[in-house]
């Protein structure tokens, strides 16, 4: 017996000794001491479609004056999917490409990349999410929430996210003189009393473009403009080199006044690649939520670029069909291939007319409703286009006009204003909810900068609960996106830049629902026609004009923000304000901006 303890005894202590020396890690290096490397994957996960493929970068670090080629491969591949190297052998960092066949099999699992060398090994992991079409029958309802005005480095400032993966940065970059000069984000209230521009030239600034490379080098955002002056910090405490640096600032959330959001992004999915698909403020923005175009007419290759000016009837603002004699906006030439072509200046062009969602979803008898607060405002995008307004008087009217359209006008119109009302709580609860909604703020309820009272959060949470604490969660998917990134910092760069005003700058978007993926962290490049692709996806509807292509016959679907394999309960989301709040709200309704 004292034998057979001795040799335990001996073989935890030589154990023990082998682990100090790191021989039982495959990432730890050589396993015999000496000369060794080590492997990352970045991403750390990597999500692809049936069909589809995604890549990593698989990083080789030499340690110990290690000097060799290593060889990949990889495993813990699921059915249909095949791994590939380039290059293979490597010996700094090699591309793992990721191929799923149309019928792989979906599902998340841990694939392990292995390097050799000689008798040296090491390995490291990625999460791979295979995922599926958007299945069939599943959803029946679609909330589509539209807030104002945050990018998601200023806005997710959450470190459970970040430390799940989420891409938020706590530093930025700002072009000085031709110095490259690094900021630290400082925190702010979600209430300020001054605002950013968020025009066109403001994209222009923040992505400081390279024609040669066609793409940004987001370090200009120093350059936006903030306003009132008066208002606006007059330093950069982060960086004295930086003149000011307004730009550069997350939402401090110690007060808990956006925790809704961040228990919404960590409970379902959020997504760190949604981009804008347009380069410039709510009114283009809200056009390309709707339709996925803010071109004039449908085949015409200006589109507005910016928020119309020269708008007022006695000093209220009216946009779109609704807009006086003389208003104007800059328009861009799409068929231009980089954003620095200049805008010009259109009058009377302000009521657009091509096709939208809504043409497909009357056309395949699927109710819609278009919430809002106000008529004739830049974020009540039906207004805009002509054959949904039908202004009369006719457009440009010297007089006041209204939408005198069905939409507009029967006696269940899908277009609702609704004052500071939150009627959509109510169609819930009566059990009418229509099959794609559309909801506004209104300002005092917006994110938007020197117009919010902190209530956005919750009045989001409000629309959240009642969907979930309602039979309708069966059924619905929501989907809360923010309509343009405010002025405010982001360091992600446009996924690409495809013409003149395409793509944009990032946006936080989630998804929410009881086949939304748990606690996911999407890399999958969106943009706003992705939220209508889905649309299209869920209710079989086709593209909104194929012939000419607009955002939707580009984009995704959201696919990967679903997992049809099992369904989930709701979660209710905690705010400092409840629905009845919203309900009862006696406060004169206010755009969510007026820049």
């Amino acid at each position: 017996m004292l034998r057979l303890k001795l040799g335990l005894l001996l073989v935890s202590v030589v154990c023990l000794a082998m682990l100090l020396i790191g021989c039982g890690g495959g990432s730890s290096g050589n396993a015999q001491g000496g000369p060794g490397f080590t492997l990352s994957a970045a991403p750390g996960s990597v999500s692809i479609a049936q069909g589809g493929q995604g890549t990593s970068a698989i990083t080789i670090t030499p340690q110990d004056g290690f000097s060799g080629s290593v060889t990949l491969s990889a495993s813990g591949l699921p059915s249909g999917v095949t791994a590939s190297f380039s290059p293979n052998p490597a010996t700094g960092t090699s591309t793992l490409t990721l191929a799923a066949s149309a019928t792989a099999s979906t599902g998340t699992v841990t694939v392990t990349t292995t390097g050799m060398s000689g008798s040296v090994t090491s390995s490291t992991t990625l999460s791979l999410n295979v995922y599926g079409p958007i299945q069939a029958g599943a959803f029946s309802h679609v909330v589509i929430i539209v807030q104002e005005n945050r990018s998601p480095d200023n806005l997710f400032h959450d470190p459970i996210l970040i430390s799940e993966g989420a891409d938020i940065a706590s530093t930025g970059l700002a072009n000085v003189n031709g110095i490259e000069q690094t900021i630290t984000l400082a925190p702010v209230s979600l209430i300020t009393d001054y605002d950013l521009s968020h025009t066109h030239g403001a994209f222009l600034d923040a992505c400081d473009y390279n024609s040669s490379t066609n793409t940004c080098a987001m370090d200009g955002a120093n350059k936006i403009v903030c306003s009132p002056s008066q208002n606006c910090p007059t330093s950069c405490p982060q960086n004295p080199a930086v003149p000011t640096c307004p730009q550069y600032q997350y939402v401090d959330n110690s007060t808990g006044m956006i925790q809704p959001y961040f228990t919404m992004a960590e409970t379902y999915t959020f997504a760190d690649r949604m981009f804008q698909t347009n380069e410039g403020p709510s009114f283009p923005a809200h056009q390309y939520l709707l339709a996925g175009t803010s071109a004039i007419t449908a085949t015409s290759t200006t589109s507005i670029a910016d928020n119309p000016g020269g708008d007022q009837r006695s000093g209220v603002e009216y946009a779109g069909c609704l807009a006086p004699p003389g208003a104007y906006v800059n328009a861009i030439d799409t068929s231009q291939p980089n954003p620095t072509y200049p805008t010009e200046i259109v009058t009377n062009e302000l009521c657009l007319e091509h096709p939208t969602l809504t043409d497909l979803l009357d056309a395949a008898n699927i109710s819609w409703k278009y919430y809002a607060a106000l008529p004739g405002s830049i974020w009540t995008a039906p207004d805009a286009i002509q054959h949904m307004c039908v202004p009369s008087p006719a457009y440009p009217s010297k007089t006041p006009n209204v939408c005198s359209g069905p939409d507009w006008t029967n006696p269940d119109p899908n277009v609702v204003i609704e004052g500071s009302k939150a009627q959509i709580i109510t169609d819930i609860a009566n059990s009418q909810l229509a099959g794609v909604s559309w909801v506004i703020p209104t300002g005092a309820n917006s994110d938007h900068a020197d117009s919010n009272d902190g209530g956005g959060p919750s009045w989001v949470a409000s629309i959240v609960n009642a969907v979930g604490q309602s039979p309708y969660w069966q059924d619905t998917a929501i989907i809360v996106v923010w309509d343009d990134w405010g002025g405010w910092y982001d360091h992600q760069p446009p996924l690409s830049i495809r013409d003149s005003y395409e793509y944009g700058l990032r946006v936080p978007m989630m998804v929410i629902a009881g086949y939304a993926r748990q606690a996911y962290i999407s890399h999958v490049n969106h943009d706003f026609g992705s939220i209508l692709k889905f649309v299209e996806a869920v209710f079989d509807l086709g593209e909104i004009d194929p012939s000419v292509g607009y955002a939707d016959s580009r984009s995704d679907d959201l696919s990967d923000c679903f997992d049809f394999s099992q369904f989930n309960g709701f979660t209710n989301i905690p705010s400092v304000k409840g629905a009845d709040f919203f309900l009862h709200d006696k406060r004169p309704p206010t755009p969510p901006d007026n820049d």
